[in-house]
């Protein structure tokens, strides 16, 4: 039995950058997260296409210096910095530290102060802007993420000596279509201008992805035609956008084998090699993670061609991939193929759970690895 396998479809990730960054106008700067997917082969082919890169700890700011050592970090994000953390962003020579208090900022000035240096920040602030049809909301309400208005308009007409405030971050959102992340854009930059005379804007990324419609796409046209019109209501402040997920989650397969098929009390259920350890989306997100079956004509085990929930090798009732989802004929030996596997997958998984082997990984296109991988089990 080959072992479950990552498939990154690297041509195809370097196309759909490409377009993303032809669709944005000039004055808005590219970043990615890599918290999304911070695979090294991921990472270099979105490093001609990206403007930079944003890193959310002190493990991502050392990875991007070993995978891209000539990259310098765009941008320092994520809650709870420990002076290590800040000191790290000061080492690398961070362009950008998005800041989350004003706890926060006076530390990392006075570890400025200490080391001869003056840092440029942005404020990331909580704002009270709308966001309908969000699936994951951390901005607008109580939140740990940002600080309250008033207190970004404090520090950004006093700030403590070591820092420059450059302007605002506000990543508020998830989930957002491109009409409603264009107007959360808007809102957040007119404030930002107006309040604390923002010369950059980082509205964060959120775009939408939608697991049970895969061909429902983020419209990157329409956002960056309302995004110039943003910019040119605003033509002397750099705004930068950040998505993760919306770049690379198309680029990613995960391949696996059906071990058994079973019928439990009219139900069909399908045993994989791996299962949530290697990709937890499904589980994270509550959906059934889109696939499609390559058959490989055994002569074991098949299901009926009616619904089957598929489940991987872990002890427990969560380990479920997809749940009642209509597939036709599965037989033992076949290979299944979960599309949308390129963003928040293997990188969030509790890989450890049974101490399974990890998946392997490698570049190509997913359906020809599929094809590719032996006879069918007897």
């Amino acid at each position: 039995m080959t072992r479950p396998t990552y498939v990154y479809d690297l041509a195809a990730l370097a196309t759909h950058a490409s377009a993303v960054r032809a669709a944005l106008p000039a004055q808005v700067e590219l970043l990615y997260a890599v918290k999304a997917n911070p695979d090294a082969g991921v990472l270099r082919i979105l490093a001609a296409s990206v403007d930079g890169f944003e890193a959310a700890s002190r493990g991502e700011l050392r990875h991007l210096a070993d995978v891209l050592p000539d990259q310098r970090v765009a941008a320092f994000a994520g809650p709870g910095k420990t002076d290590a953390d800040l000191t790290a962003a000061l080492v690398s020579e961070v362009h950008r530290v998005h800041v989350e208090s004003g706890a926060e900022l006076h530390r990392l000035a006075a570890l400025a102060r200490a080391a001869g240096r003056t840092v440029d920040v942005l404020l990331r602030v909580n704002l009270p802007v709308a966001t309908p049809g969000a699936v994951l909301v951390m901005g607008g309400q109580a939140s740990p993420f940002g600080m309250d208005p008033q207190e970004a308009v404090r520090l950004a007409a006093q700030p403590p000596a070591g820092v420059r405030v450059r302007g605002v971050h506000a990543h508020l959102a998830s989930g957002l279509d491109a009409a409603t992340a264009a107007v959360v854009a808007r809102e957040v930059t007119d404030w930002a201008v107006r309040q604390v005379r923002a010369e950059e804007v980082n509205v964060g990324g959120g775009m939408a992805v939608d697991y049970h419609r895969p061909e429902q796409r983020f419209d990157w046209r329409v956002y960056g035609r309302l995004l110039g019109e943003v910019a040119k209501a605003h033509p002397m402040v750099r705004l930068r956008i950040e998505p993760g997920r919306a770049v690379a989650v198309y680029c990613g397969s995960y391949l696996t084998e059906v071990i058994d098929v079973k019928r439990s009390r009219g139900r069909w259920f399908v045993i994989v090699a791996g299962g949530t350890h290697h990709l937890r989306t499904p589980a994270a997100k509550g959906h059934s993670q889109p696939f499609v079956v390559v058959s490989r004509a055994g002569t074991g085990p098949r299901t009926d061609g009616g619904p089957v929930t598929v489940v991987g090798q872990l002890c427990t009732p969560k380990d479920v991939l997809a749940r009642d989802t209509d597939s036709g004929p599965i037989a033992v030996g076949d290979v299944l193929v979960f599309g949308m596997a390129g963003a928040y997958a293997w990188n969030i998984s509790h890989r450890d759970f049974l101490l399974h082997d990890p998946p392997d990984f490698r570049a190509g296109d997913p359906l020809a690895v599929a094809h590719s991988w032996g006879r069918a089990a007897p």
